[in-house]
């Protein structure tokens, strides 16, 4: 007897059971394997090679920054609906280093024409140098930045790139010292790959330099600053208690679950210049209290929460949405991840929410910038 055929529709359900089990051994295998396959759609495969400047450019010209005070349609002015742009003259000057917008593999820098980048760090600066817009200026440099990549891997390639970024950073430094007003007190701030380079800069150009005295706050946002082999080599103190003036803050933003392994397998394999940070503390500041560790803060406290449109465009302040505390090894813990409002698809694996770290708690960053330049201004406790 002739067996019967197999029909369409048991063919199709044989179809999808495979899928199916396709899908679920592909899941199996991001989550075993994700750091390999990070390291292999993002580290470059191709050997360093200086990305040169545009022929005659440099940072005298407004076209190799992002912001600064003479840019028409300026990014670092945007503020959310709801929020009362400050009429008051500028009380500070902002140097802001925006994060890493590069992610190709076919380069290890960007070339300062790369569009997509560029718009990426357009959008950077828009959604987090726009915390300090109330109490000054703001100077955003264009950069060759080194690219996503990099950061997975401690070869020598990697090294040189991050080398060219800083120098382009170090080249905007010192045109902002000769442009921005002398007087005037100065907030540094930056996210992750340039929270890296401000913290280079802070140890080899600014330690010595004239210009610490005038320095209110650093924002080494998104980047990890080990207590024992970074910080002190800096030449400001971490942050202690709210409206403490010329100190460092520093934090990095998880949910719960936390798995932070993918960015600390890479870090605790360097050295700071004060000695190896495998396994050292990191300076952790709760960005809702300005005091570093200590109390967790509920989520009453967080005076506003950027959330974003699909199109990461525009942004709504959301009040009381989002709470923190200081965790193992100085990590900022948000909540459980189901908790949390929908902030957008760029979360990092191991809940790290690396993209939203000044947006989470933009708000509270804006009030915690005019209490401490208000406490450089008064001067030392008499």
């Amino acid at each position: 007897m002739e067996k019967p055929r197999k029909s369409c529709a048991t063919k199709f359900l044989y179809f999808v059971a495979i899928c199916i089990i396709l899908v679920i051994a592909g899941a199996f295998a991001y989550r075993f394997f994700e750091k390999q396959l990070m390291r292999w759609a993002l580290v470059p495969g191709t050997e360093y090679r200086d990305v040169p400047l545009p022929q005659g450019a440099n940072y005298g010209q407004a076209g190799m920054w992002i912001a600064r005070p003479d840019i028409a349609n300026n990014p670092s002015l945007w503020l959310p609906t709801g929020v009362q742009r400050s009429n008051a003259p500028p009380r500070a000057s902002i140097f802001f280093v925006h994060p890493t917008s590069f992610t190709e593999r076919n380069a290890w820098n960007a070339p300062l024409d790369h569009g997509e980048s560029r718009n990426l760090a357009d959008l950077f600066v828009r959604s987090q140098a726009s915390a300090f817009n109330h109490v000054g200026q703001i100077w955003a440099p264009r950069y060759r930045q080194a690219t996503f990549g990099a950061f997975l891997t401690n070869n020598e390639d990697a090294r040189q790139a991050l080398d060219l970024a800083y120098r382009d950073v170090v080249a905007a430094w010192e045109e902002f010292l000769r442009e921005a007003p002398a007087d005037r007190p100065i907030i540094l701030a930056a996210h992750s790959q340039g929270s890296m380079h401000l913290m280079r800069l802070l140890q080899e150009r600014i330690r010595n330099g004239p210009e610490a005295a005038r320095v209110a706050a650093v924002y080494l946002v998104g980047w990890p600053v080990s207590l024992s082999a970074d910080l002190p080599a800096l030449p400001f103190p971490a942050c202690q208690s709210a409206g403490q003036a010329r100190c460092v803050l520093s934090w990095m933003s998880y949910a719960e679950p936390a798995d932070s392994s993918q960015i600390l397998d890479v870090w605790d394999e360097t050295n700071g210049p004060r000695g190896a940070r495998r396994g050292t503390e990191m300076l952790c500041t709760n960005p809702l209290t300005g005091a570093r560790g200590g109390e967790a803060a509920g989520a009453d406290r967080n005076a506003g929460t950027l959330i974003p449109n699909e199109q990461m465009t525009e942004a709504t302040l959301r009040p009381g949405a989002v709470a923190a505390r200081c965790g193992p090894r100085g990590i900022l813990l948000i909540g459980e991840r189901d908790g949390l409002p929908e902030m957008g698809p760029y979360a990092l694996p191991g809940n790290n929410f690396h993209v939203y770290d000044y947006a989470l708690f933009w708000a509270n960053v804006r009030a915690d910038a005019a209490r401490r330049l208000a406490a450089l201004e008064r001067g030392p406790a008499r």
